[in-house]
């Protein structure tokens, strides 16, 4: 089994750490225990050239740091495009994941989009280009490219979205609809609350760290079975998603689930305005009309409430083979408690740095090791 994070940023990335480079990223992933990890930002040319000093090929499809040895962390071309545009009447607001097997076709494939708008201000760029479009341009680029719609919950800028998203996937997608077989849930949102909502049935859910820093790494993340390659990963989602006949089911990777943040921690998981700190369930924002208590402009509708306004069941359906979906709460964030201070304090990152010495990489602590060999390693 290997762990994997496909959704991450680099340096280039507005708000992120000017330490996301491919060395610290390597360290980080062998902190975290993760043995694939999205490179992000693909579309931003120094990125892409830092990437292409700084990787080599290993599988087909996956890179690893050069001279970093065979049992390196892999790493898999991608970014995040910010669709921004008018459909059905109404400004739309959408982050869309792409992957590509090779810089080559990273090269292309940013090649086409530079004659859509600017590339080299930020690591996830914003144009002006319709999804529907968008995948159809990555498509005729690359035909075994992905995109995978991003954090499809959060109010602002993704597919469901309420302030700018769509009630359904294929308003957004159109004609290529059938392209789209997974999705991003993001923090705010987890599996069982996604199937909850019938038309996504026929998805595999993934979750991602949207890492903007080292330490975030892995926060949320996916299971799989077998060796990393760029096929098998695919071919693994698509059979979670229901998408592939039985003869022709992967036998070499498998989908086995993903790591979530409890999306109640999630800064969009409920209602509320930040300028005048509401923050509000559901029933409660209803029962206001929607609109701030404080200063009467409108609340914006976060990630549960939209998810009730979509779903047609009353409990999440029981899929057959569904992968699981295992809730987790960061390791310096259990540290932390223990010792009762907070996961930032020196204390606690001590603490923590002497974990990974002694019992092994982070999440092989939180997902893999029994509690009788931590406490081996922690007084009573």
């Amino acid at each position: 089994m290997y762990i994997a994070d496909l959704h991450i940023h680099s340096k280039y990335s507005r708000a992120t750490s000017k330490e996301l480079e491919p060395e610290p990223l390597d360290a980080w992933a062998r902190r975290k225990g993760i043995g694939l990890v999205g490179t992000g930002d693909f579309t931003h040319p120094a990125w892409r050239a830092e990437l292409r000093d700084k990787l080599a090929e290993a599988e087909e499809g996956l890179y690893t740091l050069k001279g970093a040895g065979p049992d390196a962390p892999r790493f898999v071309i991608t970014g995040e495009i910010s669709s921004i545009y008018k459909r059905q009447g109404k400004v739309r607001k959408v982050h869309n994941l792409i992957f590509v097997p090779t810089l080559d076709d990273a090269d292309r494939l940013s090649q086409r989009l530079e004659l859509v708008g600017n590339l080299h201000s930020d690591g996830r760029p914003i144009l002006g280009l319709d999804s529907r479009d968008l995948l159809e341009m990555t498509l005729d680029v690359c035909p075994e490219a992905v995109l995978i719609p991003a954090h499809v919950w959060t109010p602002w800028f993704a597919l469901f979205g309420s302030k700018s998203g769509f009630d359904r996937l294929e308003d957004c997608f159109d004609d290529l609809s059938s392209h789209i077989f997974a999705l991003e849930t993001g923090l705010s949102s987890d599996p069982g609350m996604n199937r909850m909502v019938s038309q996504l049935d026929g998805y595999a859910l993934i979750s991602n760290s949207d890492a903007h820093s080292g330490a975030n790494l892995g926060r949320e993340a996916n299971f799989f079975a077998g060796a990393p390659s760029y096929d098998g990963i695919f071919a693994a989602l698509r059979a979670a998603a229901r998408r592939l006949p039985p003869d022709r089911q992967p036998q070499d990777c498998r989908f086995l689930g993903t790591m979530e943040f409890y999306p109640e921690e999630g800064k969009y998981h409920l209602d509320g305005h930040r300028a005048c700190g509401v923050v509000l369930e559901p029933r409660e924002a209803l029962a206001l009309d929607n609109i701030c208590p404080v200063c009467g402009k409108p609340l914006t509708i976060g990630v549960l409430h939209r998810v009730c306004e979509l779903a047609d069941r009353e409990t999440p359906a029981s899929l057959l083979h569904e992968p699981e979906a295992r809730p987790l709460i960061p390791l310096p964030e259990l540290v932390g408690e223990i010792l009762g201070v907070g996961s930032g304090s020196r204390k606690v990152q001590d603490r923590y740095a002497a974990l990974l010495r002694e019992l092994g990489p982070d999440l092989d602590i939180l997902c893999r090791m029994d509690e009788e060999q931590v406490r081996r390693h922690w007084e009573p």
